[in-house]
This record gives structure tokens, sequence and C-alpha cells, in this order.
């Protein structure tokens, strides 16, 4: 367990529902090769607070690095809807960039 993630854990105690912590965590259990666990966690965020764009673009990625390519397209193009509907155009072309980089089906 790393210092990190543990204090990001407690911090997620006082506040469970903080996205940026949760993103942060999600990240941290993905750099310990924990995928299933961090995958978990963005899906979470992404059902709580779509708003959050950051955790589709990321949870896209990792499934893409995972070889789950249907997966990443179906999560980058929820997060181009919700970057839209924001007006973040800069993510939901990035985004965009992604999916066009899995090719399309």
């Amino acid at each position: 367990m790393t210092a990190r993630r543990e204090k990001l854990e407690a911090m997620l105690v006082d506040d469970a529902q903080d996205a940026m912590l949760r993103y942060m965590l999600a990240l941290e259990w993905e750099k310990e090769g924990e995928h299933q666990r961090s995958l978990e966690i963005f899906d979470g965020l992404m059902s709580d607070d779509p708003a959050y764009v950051p955790a589709f673009l990321m949870a896209g990625q990792q499934l893409a690095r995972l070889d789950r390519t249907d997966d990443a397209r179906a999560i980058y193009r929820r997060g181009i809807d919700y970057a839209r509907k924001q007006g973040d155009e800069h993510a939901a072309g990035e985004m965009g960039q992604f999916l066009m980089e899995l090719g399309a089906e």
C-alpha cells in the first residue's frame, strides 16, 4: 500500500463524494497495477458525477491500454456527450481524437 493512496483513502473518509479525491485514488490504484479496482472507482465517479469529465478520459485510456477497445470506445462516447453538455469542447475534442485512434465501430 502506498503512502499516497493511504492519504487519499483517509481524506475520503471525511468526504466520500469528493470527485477529485476519487479521481486521484483511481489513478493511484492504476499505478499499482490494480486495474479492476481503479476502473470500479472511475465507474462510480462517472455514474455519481458525470460532470467530472476527466474520469471519462482516464478510464478510456486505461481501458485502451488493457486492450478493452470496445469498452474504451463506449466510455469516450459517453464522455464526449457529457463534455459537450458542459460546453467543454477541448475535452470533447481530446476524447474524440482518442476515439478515432481506436478506429470506428
